[in-house]
């Protein structure tokens, strides 16, 4: 990181601030082409965002020259296709970030996808509200309530302004609403803006897709607060009946391919699951929440809480982390023979762990 000295400024050009947009003091040595007002903020931008894209941004804020109108058409077009990718880049790892609980580094990046949508759609497009709902969410997990407003009714204001917002963005707005009104204790606001989130993503996905899913789990977090222990638990059950559902599918094509001997790992791992980092930390957070909950309660709902310790079985075993994979089979297996359930039900539990330890996969 090297200091910036004025008289190397050409005249009339501000420099400011990745993470706060203050006069900067000092520029990436990386890159060059990326400024910040001091060691705090280039730290904060390199551990969230800047040292996964450092090098990715020097053709995009480095004028080229050019020699004739088709250099600059083509230039301009991979220019268009970096900060698309950018976009979805930095918005996974900012998603990643708050479902690991990770708030302040999820702002840089957060930020990172903000800049760049506004690069390529404009300040008032519908396509900037995603990154000002992660901005909000960041900002709610470290206590800032008004500043989470702030963004919050900047996405509102732009999604009114719109007239084709999808249903899968109305659906992050109401969450983030929700999760605003919980911060807030606002119980009946909450219910009311998530289950407009379980309406507009069951539109945009299906009732019993996993991106529908969090509106049921922040739901049944709601009813578990106020102590309305059956309508959580009902909430709790479809949520992990969605999880098993997706994964088990695509666990019984690899098993059937293991029972087959066919050497098909290296096409199913190849995100073989459809998930991204991002999803991956959700279904961690969600899965193991549920986890806590079930456990604290097994010894009257045994049944229940091994449902989601096979869940968490399968869901490891297709992220190639044996390790993991194996604690929850044993866990669910000594829960099973502690409760002396069926035999039916242990033997299940044997043939997952079976297959996990003559599986080959590396820990992730």
């Amino acid at each position: 990181m090297n200091v910036i000295y004025p008289l190397a400024v050409p005249k009339g050009r501000r420099l400011c601030c990745e993470v706060c947009e203050a006069p900067a003091e000092r520029v990436c040595a990386a890159c060059t082409v990326t400024y910040y007002c001091g060691v705090v903020h280039q730290k904060a931008d390199w551990d969230s965002i800047h040292e996964k894209i450092c090098q990715l941004l020097i053709p995009l804020r480095t004028s080229m020259p050019f020699y004739n109108s088709e250099e600059e058409r083509q230039h301009g077009l991979q220019q268009l296709q970096q900060r698309q990718y950018l976009i979805e880049f930095c918005y996974t790892i900012a998603q990643k970030y708050l479902f690991e609980g990770k708030h302040e580094d999820a702002v840089p990046a957060a930020l990172q996808s903000l800049r760049f949508r506004v690069k390529l759609y404009g300040l008032s497009s519908v396509e900037l509200v995603p990154a000002y709902l992660l901005l909000a969410e960041a900002s709610l997990g470290l206590g800032r309530i008004v500043q989470a407003e702030e963004y919050l009714f900047q996405a509102q204001w732009t999604v009114l302004k719109s007239t084709d917002c999808s249903n899968a963005t109305h659906s992050l707005l109401h969450r983030n609403l929700g999760l605003l009104y919980i911060a807030k204790k606002n119980y009946e606001e909450a219910r009311y803006h998530l289950a407009n989130d379980i309406y507009f993503a069951s539109c945009a996905f299906g009732t019993e897709d996993i991106r529908t899913s969090g509106g049921y789990f922040h739901l049944a977090n709601i009813f578990y607060d106020l102590k309305k222990l059956d309508l959580a638990d009902t909430l709790y059950t479809k949520v992990s009946e969605i999880w098993h559902a997706y994964l088990n599918n695509h666990y019984q094509v690899l098993s059937q391919a293991h029972i087959q001997q066919m050497d098909l790992l290296g096409k199913l791992f190849e995100n073989d699951t459809g998930l991204d980092e991002a999803q991956e930390a959700e279904a961690i957070r969600i899965l193991t929440s549920i986890l806590n909950i079930r456990e604290s309660t097994s010894d009257k709902a045994p049944q229940k809480t091994i449902f989601v310790l096979k869940i968490l079985v399968m869901f490891y075993y297709l992220m190639m982390n044996s390790s993991k994979a194996q604690e929850y089979g044993m866990r669910a297996l000594s829960l099973a023979k502690e409760q002396q359930l069926d035999v039916h039900e242990q033997s299940t539990i044997q043939e997952l762990l079976s297959l996990i330890s003559t599986e080959d996969h590396p820990i992730t």
